[in-house]
């Protein structure tokens, strides 16, 4: 069933193709231009200008055909070839009898047979054929009426009974006629059945439009026909004709450098008409598709086919193609003008698969550098990607310097290519430290920064590239030509490539300077509350020697809950909001004040009490993994602040929070216990710091 459902998929694109191509000939060809040619060439009046208006009435035939051809179900589809192959054999046994009697005039026998050995091959060779091309005709139209197909026979028994060899000619004339009439009226049998389909469709369609609408309609034609692999197919074979027109024209094999211009004329030949621009765009299409899919196999093998999500790109690069070729006028210019600008489209193109390339690398080679996968394999792939990522682009932006003469088009391609050897340097900047990181016993407490300033630089060096490249633009508009696109190019860029990124920028300040701000005004835990909290930070599951104090009595390692605040304000174990609750620093070893309950103030002398004796047992009771608030057997005043016990499973070794995502109650919360850090916390941490 697989394999039926290939061949099926194959014949539904391969069997279209031949309507493109008929499309492509009918709009290369100018049936006005070619009647004015022979006007002009003929001194009198020929008479093949008389058939003008017939000519472009067939003209505009033929384009209904095509389409017609291009949009049949592939069971008629399947059918109608089937036809046209049985009305070919039958042609080919019309040539097989004729030149048979040719020959027997030409040798002028009327003999036996088995008496001329030479009549004996030519009767033979003949007889072969046409049982052959019966046979076909016969397993191709599923019949078994054989003799429909066997009038050219005719002759060869006519030979074969001594006729006279001018009957023989009139025989095979008859059998020609004979089969003519079968053709003709197999043709009016079936005559109403184009009219029948249409009519078909028409009903079809219209219910599809009025239950679904025109969308589901574009929708359901764009999968049936399979139109992207039915154009990138009609193209490779129109790339593989004009080249071996080209070959089979030259003696000689070109040079190197003919190459190079061979295919880009190739290329330029095959996009002169809209039907195969729309070829070459999904062509780039599915090759940049093929260099993103090779990309992802080379960093990760056979995983990166696991839930993959790269069908959507490819599409990028076609659609910049189309844009551009439409705005520059391709179609239309002449053959080495079109290669020319063809060239400096396909840098273009070359650039965005080079930046969609590193979107796909960047994250596996920082989680891969945050990792502790030894595999040198693994690293060599992601070093040796990123190596080429570096040097490519800026290689490119050099050569285009070389060859090409400046203009706006020419600093796009530079400026992206500069964009991209930036970005993956910063990739490598970050992944060499992830690395050093690894290899050193005790973390680096500023990692975080470090990256910061490392993303800060290179984001800035890419917003100062974004800004020189509008500044360009917008002097070539005004001192130079202006045009609608142009300007429209320019307005996209400066929007998201300088207004979004200076406005990410500046918010990615703001929140770094609120979340410095947010921990200074937090209190720091002293010697003695962090040995009466003997945990571990809940965010790096690492021992703290030194933690902040959060409004909701949750202690932290300041450098883990200034990351966390970069992305949200709330705490990352109860999730209550810390904006509103925080308050002015109290000294170290004190409450905070938005801790303390008004209903507390007057026991004040009982609560320092309470303390004494806390810190005495807390010195005679040797350390815990986990220690539990003082429970509070007494109903305490009214208005105080109730503290419940935490409920930690001491004997299985589990705790009752995992992490800062674990959601867990604001009036007495579990402490994580016991539970330090594994390779994958670490990794994910790093990854999420270095985006």
């Amino acid at each position: 069933m697989a394999m039926r459902a290939r061949l099926e998929a194959v014949l539904n694109v391969g069997l279209r193709i031949p309507s493109i191509l008929l499309l492509e000939v009918l709009y290369r060809w100018d049936v006005s231009s070619f009647f004015q040619k022979i006007q002009r060439s003929s001194l009198n009046n020929n008479p093949l200008f008389q058939y003008k208006y017939i000519a472009l009435y067939l003209h505009y035939v033929g384009y209904i055909l095509s389409l017609v051809l291009l949009t049949l179900p592939r069971q008629r589809l399947v059918q109608l070839y089937l036809y046209v192959l049985t009305a070919l054999l039958l042609f080919a046994g019309h040539q097989l009898s004729r030149d048979y009697v040719r020959g027997e005039l030409d040798s002028g026998y009327e003999g036996p047979l088995y008496l001329e050995p030479l009549s004996m091959n030519r009767f033979t060779t003949a007889l072969i054929g046409q049982l052959v091309v019966c046979t076909l005709c016969s397993c191709v139209m599923q019949t078994k009426q054989i003799w429909l197909f066997s009038a050219h026979l005719l002759p060869l028994v006519a030979r074969l009974c001594l006729v006279p060899l001018e009957t023989i000619v009139f025989i095979n004339r008859f059998a020609m006629i004979f089969t003519g009439l079968e053709v003709l009226y197999f043709l009016a049998t079936n005559l109403l059945v184009p009219y029948n389909l249409a009519k078909t469709a028409y009903r079809e369609l219209v219910q599809v439009v009025e239950v679904y609408g025109l969308l589901a309609l574009g929708m359901s034609l764009w999968n049936q026909l399979v139109l992207p692999v039915l154009f990138m197919c009609f193209w490779l074979v129109l790339f593989a004709l004009q080249i071996y027109t080209y070959f089979s024209t030259r003696d000689q094999p070109p040079s190197r450098e003919r190459l190079l211009f061979l295919f880009l004329t190739s290329v330029a030949e095959c996009c002169s008409t809209p039907y195969s621009l729309l070829g070459l765009v999904f062509t780039v299409s599915f090759v940049a598709l093929g260099v993103l899919t090779l990309c992802k196999f080379y960093l990760q093998g056979y995983r990166a086919f696991m839930n993959d999500n790269t069908m959507n790109r490819g599409m990028t690069e076609g659609i910049t193609l189309l844009i551009l070729a439409v705005q520059t006028g391709l179609i239309e210019l002449q053959v080495i003008h079109r290669a020319f600008l063809l060239s400096i489209i396909l840098f273009i193109v070359v650039a965005s698969i080079l930046q969609s390339m590193l979107e796909i690398a960047d994250p596996i080679v920082l989680a891969l550098g945050a990792s502790r996968d030894k595999s040198l394999w693994k690293h060599f792939r992601a070093v040796s990607l990123c190596l080429f990522l570096l040097v490519f682009p800026a290689y490119m932006a050099y050569m285009i310097c070389q060859f090409f003469h400046m203009d706006f088009w020419l600093l796009i391609i530079i400026s992206s290519s500069i964009l991209t050897s930036l970005q993956v340097l910063g990739t490598l900047l970050i992944y060499v430290l992830f690395m050093v990181e690894e290899f050193r016993k005790v973390p680096v407490e500023n990692m975080d920064e470090v990256i910061y300033y490392v993303n800060g630089t290179y984001r800035l060096l890419e917003f100062l590239v974004a800004v020189c490249v509008v500044a360009y633009g917008v002097s070539e508009t005004l001192f130079g030509e202006w045009t609608v696109m142009g300007s429209t190019i320019i307005l996209v860029h400066s929007y998201y490539n300088v207004w979004l990124r200076a406005q990410l920028g500046w918010q990615s300040f703001l929140l770094r300077r609120d979340a410095v701000h947010k921990i200074q005004n937090m209190p720091t835990a002293s010697t003695l509350q962090l040995q009466q909290h003997n945990d571990i930070c809940s965010i790096c599951y690492q021992d703290m020697k030194s933690a902040v104090i959060t409004p909701c009595s949750h202690f932290f390692h300041a450098a883990c809950l200034k990351k966390w605040l970069y992305v949200q304000e709330t705490c990352p174990l109860c999730h209550g909001q810390l904006k509103s609750q925080l308050q002015p620093t109290s000294p170290p070893g004190t409450t905070p004040p938005a801790l303390q309950n008004p209903g507390e103030v007057g026991h004040a002398e009982p609560q320092a009490e309470l303390e004494t004796e806390e810190n005495t047992q807390a010195k005679s009771t040797p350390p815990m993994t986990t220690t539990a608030e003082p429970e509070f057997e007494k109903d305490p005043p009214s208005g105080s602040l109730q503290t419940q016990p935490k409920e930690c499973d001491m004997a299985s070794g589990k705790e009752s929070s995992t992490g800062p995502a674990a959601d867990v109650d604001t009036e007495g919360s579990c402490s994580t216990s016991g539970v330090h850090s594994s390779s994958e916390s670490k990794s994910s941490a790093k990854a999420d710091l270095a985006c």
